[in-house]
Parts: C-alpha cells; sequence; structure tokens
C-alpha cells in the first residue's frame, strides 16, 4: 500500500506500533525476502507487488506453486480480513482489487509463451545449463564463433545442432583458423542438447523473442503491470529456470539506459526459489551476476530474491542487497543454527530484542524487517507484521486468467511460433545443393564412364572387323593361290598328256618341234 513516496509495509513491535515503510526512491538497491516455507514469503511478495503497481511501477514475478495468480483477482472478504484491516489502520485506504496482469509461460501453457534465441542466451548459459565441462565450453564457444563469420544464425536448437554437425563435419577446414576442436567434445555437446530439448528448450528457444521492453507498461489507469511467470512447470527443471533468470537479468541490462536515482524503479523483478539462481553456479556467472545486481540499480531496475535462507545467496550477492524481510527460520541442525546465526548478523542490530532469538519464534506473517531510509541509511531491524493483501491470497480461476490474456497489450503477438529462415534452413539447402551437385558429378561420371566404355567398344569392334577382314582377304588370296596352282596343275596334266601321246605315236624330230612349240604356248 503506498502512502506518499513510501510503501506501507506493517506494523512494528513496539510500544507505539509504529508504522513500517520502504521508501520507493531507495527499493532499486534491491532486496532479500527470505523464510522458511510456510512463514509468509509469498504474501509479502504479493503485498510489495501491488504496492509498487499501485505506484505506477511495473513489476516481474515468479509464480512457482501457481498461488501468485490470485493478484489480478479482487481478495475474499470474511471476518479475519476485516480484523487485520483494522489492525493496520487502513479502513479509510483499503479495498479489495484485483491488479493489472499479464501471465507469461516458457511452455506456452499457463500464460503467453516467452522465447529467446540461442544467440542471445549465448554460449555462457548454455553450457551452464547443459552441464559442459570448460573444454566443451572453449568448443562451443568456437561454434558460435564459426556461425558469427559465417552468417549463419542460431535461433533455436536445431540450428544449433544443424551447426555442430556442419563444424564436425568440416573441422579440419577450421583448425587452423579456429584451433582444434576435439570430434569427442563435439559429440559431448550433442549429447548435452538431448535433455536440454526434453526440458522445453524447443518451446523456450525460438521466434517471436521477448521485447523485454514489453515489462515496463503501465495500465490505463496508471498502475503498473505485473507480470506473472507461471513456473509451475519450469521449476522441474531447475537448470532451465536459472537460466531464464539469468538470461532476463542481462537482457535488462544491455536494453534498458542509464537513469541514475529516480524518484520510483522503472521496474522491479522478484525471483522466486533464488536459490536454484546459484545452485552449482560457476564463478564466473556468479560473478557476472554480481556485476549486473551493482549495475543495474543505475538503470532503475530493483532485484528481490525470494529464497528460503540468506545463506542460498552468495555473500558477494547478498551484500547488494539492502531492503530485507526476514521471515521465519528453523534450526533443527547445527548447520541451520549457523544459518541463523548469519541471517541475524545481517541486520543493524535493534537494543530492544536479540534478533537471532526471534528469527525463531517469528510466527506466520511476521517478520525481521530492515529497510533503507531516505538517506539510503539502513533502519534498525524491527519485528513486524506484514499488512494484508489486496487481491486473491489463492490461485486465480482459469476463466480469470484467460480474459487477462485476452485483453492483455501483449495478446498475438507471441501466441504463435514462427520459424523463420535460420542456419537450419541455410545448411540444408546448402546439404541438398551439394547432394544436387553430388548427383550431378556423379551422373556426369557415370556418362563418361558410358563414352569411354562404348567408344572402347567401337574401337574393339573396328579393330576385330579389320581383322575378320583381313582374313576374308587371306582366305581369298590363299584360295585364289589354290585356284591357280590348280589351274597349272591342269594344264601341266595336259601338256604331259599331250607329249606322252606324241612320244608315243614315235613322232619325229619335227613333231618333237612341234611339242616344244605347243609348250612355249
Amino acid at each position: 500500500m503506498v502512502e506518499g513516496n513510501k510503501i506501507y509495509m506493517g506494523l512494528a513491535d513496539d510500544e507505539a506500533r509504529s508504522r513500517v515503510y520502504m521508501q520507493l526512491g531507495q527499493s532499486n538497491r534491491h532486496g532479500l525476502i527470505a523464510g522458511a516455507s510456510g512463514t509468509g514469503k509469498t504474501i509479502t511478495m504479493k503485498v510489495m507487488a501491488e504496492s509498487f503497481s499501485a505506484a505506477g511501477v511495473p513489476v516481474f514475478l515468479c509464480d512457482v506453486k501457481g498461488d501468485v495468480s490470485g493478484i489480478c483477482e479482487p481478495g475474499a472478504d470474511n471476518a479475519g480480513m476485516q480484523k487485520r484491516i483494522d489492525k493496520f489502520g487502513i479502513r479509510d485506504t483499503f479495498q479489495f482489487r484485483g491488479y493489472p496482469t499479464v501471465f507469461y509461460d516458457i511452455y506456452g501453457r499457463g500464460g503467453h509463451p516467452v522465447r529467446t534465441t540461442v544467440s542471445d542466451a549465448g554460449p555462457a548459459l548454455l553450457a551452464r545449463m547443459m552441464g559442459l565441462t570448460d573444454v566443451q565450453e572453449g568448443v562451443l564457444n568456437t561454434v558460435f564463433r564459426i556461425a558469427d563469420d559465417k552468417g549463419l544464425k542460431i535461433l533455436d536448437l536445431k540450428d544449433l545442432r544443424a551447426v555442430i554437425n556442419f563444424v564436425s563435419e568440416h573441422r579440419n577446414d577450421y583448425t587452423i583458423s579456429y584451433g582444434n576442436m576435439a570430434p569427442q567434445s563435439l559429440g559431448a555437446i550433442t549429447r548435452a542438447l538431448i535433455p536440454l530439448e526434453e526440458q522445453g528448450g524447443n518451446t523456450f528457444f525460438g521466434e517471436p523473442a521477448l521485447d523485454i521492453l514489453d515489462w515496463i507498461r503501465t495500465a490505463p489507469d496508471g498502475r503498473g503491470y505485473i507480470n506473472v511467470l507461471h513456473c509451475v512447470e519450469t521449476i522441474r527443471y531447475p537448470k532451465l529456470y536459472a537460466m531464464f533468470l539469468l538470461w532476463m537479468m542481462a537482457e535488462l541490462f544491455e536494453v534498458l539506459p542509464e537513469v541514475g536515482d529516480p524518484d520510483k524503479p522503472r521496474l522491479v523483478f522478484f525471483f522466486d526459489e533464488a536459490h536454484m539462481l546459484f545452485r552449482d553456479m560457476p564463478k564466473a556467472l556468479t560473478d557476472k551476476i554480481e556485476q549486473t545486481v551493482k549495475l543495474i540499480r543505475s538503470k532503475g531496475v530493483g532485484i528481490y530474491f525470494v529464497t528460503q535462507s540468506p545463506s542460498d545467496i552468495p555473500d558477494s550477492v547478498l551484500a547488494q542487497l539492502s531492503n530485507r524481510v526476514q521471515h521465519a527460520l528453523r534450526a533443527y541442525t547445527p548447520a541451520e543454527q549457523k544459518a541463523v546465526r548469519a541471517a541475524a548478523q545481517s541486520f543493524r542490530a535493534n537494543p530492544a530484542f536479540k534478533t537471532e532469538d526471534v528469527i525463531m519464534s517469528l510466527g506466520t506473517g511476521e517478520a525481521l524487517t530492515s529497510f533503507l531510509d531516505e538517506k539510503g541509511i539502513p533502519t534498525i531491524v524491527q519485528k513486524t507484521s506484514i499488512i494484508c493483501p489486496e487481491s486473491l491470497m489463492a490461485p486465480a480461476p482459469e476463466a480469470t486468467k484467460q480474459t487477462c490474456m485476452n485483453s492483455s497489450p501483449v495478446f498475438g503477438k507471441y501466441d504463435t511460433a514462427v520459424d523463420n529462415e535460420s542456419a537450419y534452413e541455410v545448411l540444408e539447402k546448402q546439404s541438398q545443393e551439394d547432394a544436387e551437385r553430388k548427383a550431378l558429378e556423379a551422373e556426369r561420371k557415370a556418362l563418361e564412364e558410358e563414352r569411354a566404355k562404348f567408344e572402347k567398344e567401337k574401337e574393339e569392334a573396328a579393330k576385330k572387323a579389320e581383322k575378320e577382314a583381313e582374313k576374308q582377304r587371306a582366305a581369298e588370296e590363299k584360295a585364289k593361290e589354290k585356284k591357280k596352282a590348280e589351274a597349272q596343275k591342269k594344264k601341266d596334266r595336259r601338256n604331259a598328256k599331250i607329249e606322252s601321246q606324241l612320244i608315243s605315236a614315235g613322232g619325229s624330230i619335227l613333231k618333237r618341234g612341234l611339242l616344244g612349240i605347243l609348250k612355249f604356248k
């Protein structure tokens, strides 16, 4: 609930029952809402979100259990609520009402689809999500570099798979320019895509990609839109959830201009189950988050981490969270007792009580709070009863959610996926052209071989015909010689017969002369 330039958070447990406020002008210094399950973290988050919205500040929050969706529906009146209204002294200002809400869902079932491209996510986030080693991450970076140099757009996972296959097939061509890429590393990256696809990566990566500026909108009545990310299914895949949050912070940091210290934030984020963001986080990414949290303040963005214990957040990030709400913690083990002590020591001490003892005795809806004052100085810790939300403290009916989606300012913008030409299509086309080129080359080669075979057979046939002709000529010549020889023999026999007859007849010398004449003829 907004009062001037302050958010009324609740009543302090002191003699004066003084009101506890969070300064709008200091709320981009980030914050933490911590506490064990069932202690009231969600109520505190809703109170803050409603107040920011009422102040004209757009809000983004994660709905991991499905109960935050009720923020779009007026709360239910009952005797208990009337007592709380009187307790907090808000009879004249409190009204049951819903807030302008836009629902989103990575899977596109509980809200408008949320997508980004693989290129926008980048190799560092993908490597973390796929659990790659440092060497494999280096190879993935090289794959992205080759894709950029070749003008191949990596929009979705099938594009990434296509580029990896292309690089694998031509890796020897790139070794000199980009360094060695072991087939084992490329194979490991390809295998790591399978669980990513199964977790919903094919839905999350693609177009139209989310324009994060769509989250910085105000409704016609001047209230900021509350953008609710339906995470009931997403939370089952912590790596996908964490990668989405990391991408979102990086995208905001890149897109938003510097605004210094505005009177109120341009946008406020609530990251529920924040421990998932830092679980097994490589130091490089932790450093990146710390840097983003530090610098994004000057862009007018407030980030509030919601988790069970402050120990879930790395100290380097925790140090940047100036507005603190600590609900009850339980300490049954030495590790839990240590976490309680650490949480108590993070507050500016109040001489009226021992912070460590109070943390373990808080009831539902109670919290230890410390917010920055007008000068940016942390106030002393106060035991505070958190004010009640104006919206429904339960999941919204599906009909109400559908009405919100149909009337949202982004209706129809993201609801239908678009598959534009990108690396997969380009490489598929190139592969088909290569296949056609190879087929034509094989056909040309086959024709040449057929022609060569034909010419060879033709030459062999000609040689054979020539040989047959030669053989025929030889046979004819032989037959001719034989005929001539037979004619000569016949002539010789005839002459011999005549000679014999003449000799037999006892011819004279004259007869012999005549015989000689006959021989001569």
